[in-house]
């Protein structure tokens, strides 16, 4: 059996963790430069903000209705989910992290009870020691377990937890259960399918394999087959390395300064340069890209990108030198600047590295360890304690999000701080 625990809202759920005043009320997160709505509280939906909304247009909803409202805090979302995802990994033998708020677990088969109390047990703990409430639910197949963690989350009947096990029960569910809402089928899908009378779940079952494969391709064979309770869609344990490496940011402020750009070029590529060491693979090529804000009409446009390929290598120093020089190629003076990224690519394994016979190394064993240096400083102490000089001291390019929480787990000038008020004891409140 296969259990899916999900998290509720949980970015929402994050910032109530250490501000437990925001229990009950309404929450949204706003995406990078404090866009748009990419989260919401459940009170939140309840007023009728949907996700994706630009914030401006609901302003004046937002400050009638006092909702409360956050930037994006990744590196506390992260964190929080990393704590989240070690708890279920030892109720599991097997886990798959699908998400940043999903997990895959592996159960042993049992009585529906077993499983029921098992799904409650991981419940209870995970909201004691992490302070974030999940659903679960318990199915032979990943997208039954999809489908009994929906009836977890919006029954208030079961109570955040939900096991699908016998076949007339599974049924019965599916009758009624809307076939958009079934995991993988996306919104094209959905008005292909309702133009061929498909609704609910047990429609979609009811169709000959051939047509699903002639309209939906294999991708929707194996949905069937899994809606059947047929394992079709493999249980990943282990995850994947990354085939491409990408961090890409939209400035708080346009930039026209070539300095500043590089500093930002420079960021992006330390980050990605970060990542593809902890997957332990090497990048043959990159592409950089820059571009102005499409949006303003007003101002001159410009965009372009150019990829630099170079033996494989996992040094930021070596991946810096080439995200410069690629800068310096496609830079263009007098445009005011948006928008700028860099992308690794064409990746080898460490076990299978394949060197260049004719390029000469110029980086030596003090390059290496400088690199090691850095990974383990930055990690004890926050990203970024230490930075290479071409990053710059000050992040004009930094994103705007002005309404960030504190990061009271990564950060030590942020961490929490609890005050005690001594209060009189009774016989000190009578002799005075």
């Amino acid at each position: 059996m296969i259990a899916l625990v999900d998290c509720n809202n949980f970015y929402a759920s994050c910032e109530r963790v250490f501000s437990p005043g925001l229990n009950g009320k309404p929450i949204v997160v706003l995406s990078n430069n404090d866009g748009c709505v990419i989260a919401r509280s459940n009170e939140a939906k309840a007023l009728g903000i949907p996700m994706g909304a630009p914030v401006f247009k609901y302003k004046q909803l937002i400050e009638a209705e006092k909702v409360n409202v956050f930037s994006t805090n990744f590196t506390l979302y992260g964190d929080l989910s990393q704590r989240v995802m070690n708890i279920l990994s030892e109720y599991s033998r097997d886990i798959e992290v699908y998400s940043i708020d999903e997990a895959f677990l592996e159960f042993e088969n049992g009585s529906d009870l077993a499983m029921l109390e098992q799904a409650v047990e991981i419940r209870r703990i995970v909201q004691k020691h992490i302070g974030i409430p999940v659903s679960i639910g318990v199915a032979p197949t990943k997208t039954l377990a999809k489908i009994a963690t929906h009836l977890a989350k919006k029954d208030p009947e079961k109570q955040g937890c939900c096991v699908l096990s016998d076949k007339k029960k599974i049924e019965q569910v599916l009758q009624t259960f809307p076939v958009g809402e079934i995991w993988g089928i996306g919104r094209r899908t959905t008005k292909k399918l309702a133009m061929m009378g498909v609704e609910s779940a047990a429609d979609l079952m009811a169709l000959q394999d051939e047509l699903i494969l002639r309209e939906l391709t294999v991708v929707g064979l194996r949905i069937k087959k899994e809606l059947m309770g047929e394992p079709s869609v493999i249980f990943e344990s282990t995850a994947k390395p990354k085939k491409a490496i990408c961090t890409a940011r939209s400035f708080g402020e346009m930039i026209r300064d070539y300095e500043y750009l590089e500093q930002a070029i420079v960021s992006h590529c330390v980050t990605c340069a970060v990542k593809l060491r902890k997957q332990h693979s090497f990048a043959s090529s990159m592409m950089v890209f820059v571009h102005t804000n499409s949006f303003r009409k007003d101002l001159p446009q410009y965009k372009r990108n150019i990829v630099m390929e170079f033996p494989a290598t996992q040094n930021t120093i070596a991946l810096v030198r080439q995200a410069k020089e690629a800068l310096r190629k496609i830079y263009k003076p007098g445009y005011d600047y948006k928008k700028a990224g860099v992308i690794l690519m064409d990746f080898q394994q460490q076990n299978a590295l394949q060197e260049d016979l004719f390029t000469v190394n110029t980086l030596d064993d003090k390059d290496n360890r400088l690199v090691e240096a850095l990974d383990l400083i930055n990690d004890k102490y926050g990203r970024n304690t230490l930075r290479i000089a071409d990053q710059g001291l000050h992040d004009k390019h930094a994103m705007r999000q002005n309404q960030r929480s504190k990061s009271y787990t990564t950060r030590w000038d942020e961490i929490l701080e609890v005050k005690i008020q001594e209060t009189k004891s009774k016989k000190q409140e009578h002799e005075t």
